[in-house]
């Protein structure tokens, strides 16, 4: 008989975050896989080291950074091949999934490839979106406000239009991609509605206007536009 895979999503960093259920399961995995950075350490892992079991099988699954899709989905059809050959002799595998598993998350690539086959359970996590909401200690959205959200690497053309037109805004994964970001919201005379967090709920954690963010940013960042057009106070 199969074993059952779970996709676990831990949250955006502090393990207290963690939910219940994930914590159980990943407490009770016979196998416990994750991504990692090729040739670097896994943060996923080091969200939910404190709960994976001794004596647990772990998978680490090793994922280029590239702008070109190839060479990850070759690493997303390896890993699947190796977690595939654990469910099929019988054992449960827990994927840890930093944040939510289906919000930006890379077990999506895995289920893809798995979910024809064996039973998958995927269990939501906190995402980093309401993270650094809380964080700046600004809703996301109001009433009956959308929330737009963008990824940084978006073309800058496309990303002004689309925060035009956006009533609340998240823009993740800035990175390299702050200057692009702030010069699209200074044209759009959006400075003094956008907030700025890094590395939210870790304890380097940093949260403020955008106008006094530091120059360069971590892939772990996100800023936050509120236009205030449907106003909670």
């Amino acid at each position: 008989m199969n074993g059952k895979l779970y996709g676990v999503g831990l949250g955006p960093g502090d393990p207290e975050l963690m939910t219940l259920k994930a914590a159980r399961l990943i407490g009770a995995a016979d196998v416990v896989a994750y991504p990692s950075l090729e040739g670097g350490a896994s943060f996923a892992r080091a969200i939910a080291a404190g709960v994976i079991p001794e004596g647990a099988e772990e998978i680490a699954i090793s994922i280029p950074m590239s702008v070109k899709r190839e060479p990850a989905q070759a690493a997303y059809d390896a890993g699947a091949a190796d977690l595939a050959a654990c469910l099929r002799a019988g054992k449960n595998v827990v994927v840890l999934c930093e944040g939510d598993p289906f919000f930006y998350g890379s077990f999506m690539y895995l289920f893809s490839r798995l979910s024809d086959e064996f039973d998958v359970e995927v269990v939501p996590g906190v995402t980093s979106v309401t993270a650094c909401a809380a964080a700046l200690r600004s809703p996301l959205s109001a009433r009956n406000e959308v929330l737009t959200i963008i990824p940084g690497p978006m073309e800058e053309t496309a990303m002004e239009q689309r925060i035009a037109a956006a009533q609340a805004v998240a823009v993740m994964k800035v990175g390299r991609h702050l200057p692009k970001i702030r010069r699209v919201l200074n044209r759009l005379g959006l400075m003094e509605h956008a907030g700025y967090v890094e590395r939210a709920t870790l304890p380097e954690q940093k949260a403020m206007p955008l106008a006094e963010a530091p120059e360069t940013a971590p892939y772990f960042s996100m800023i936050l536009v509120t236009k205030g057009e449907d106003p909670w106070l």
